[in-house]
């Protein structure tokens, strides 16, 4: 099955790329705002990309770029998912632009299959409202669109 969309989203943390940028590789920061029960990072090229969020839902791929307080680009699917959106089959970049004594970030979710946009964009939205707030120091809503 061809991909046919992409999800686009961006936001502004009130704090510096270099604050930001270990949330996106380290394990530890992962979990706190992907609300993920673990994650394993390898961030480097080849290196793995794998979330577990429960016991139905793990994400999985590898890092192709990672570009420190800057930009990181990873493959992205589901494990055990016998459909399109099998372990590495889509592609996230995510951009962090310093501005105005902040953080511009730019996610990309590219190859996504028609039926995974709407899915993936109401996670997203969720996720990155998360990462805001605990980038910033604030405490983070709780309720997973996954688990609705």
């Amino acid at each position: 099955m061809a991909a046919s969309d992409q999800i686009r989203r961006e936001i502004f943390i009130n704090a510096s790329p270099e604050h930001v940028f270990p949330f996106l590789v380290d394990p530890k920061q992962m979990t706190e705002w992907l609300a993920a029960a673990s994650a394993e990072s390898g961030a480097a090229f080849g290196g793995i990309y794998r979330v577990v969020f429960d016991e139905s839902h793990t994400a999985r791929g590898e890092f192709v770029e990672v570009v420190p307080n800057s930009k990181v680009v990873f493959t992205w699917g589901w494990e055990g998912n016998d459909g399109p959106m099998k372990p590495g089959s889509s592609r996230v970049e995510i951009t962090l632009e310093p501005r105005n004594g902040g953080t511009f970030l730019s996610l990309v979710h590219n190859n996504l299959p028609e039926p995974a946009v709407e899915g993936h964009d109401a996670g997203w939205v969720f996720r990155l409202g998360r990462l805001e707030a605990v980038a910033e120091g604030r405490v983070p809503e709780v309720k997973d669109p996954m688990q609705a």
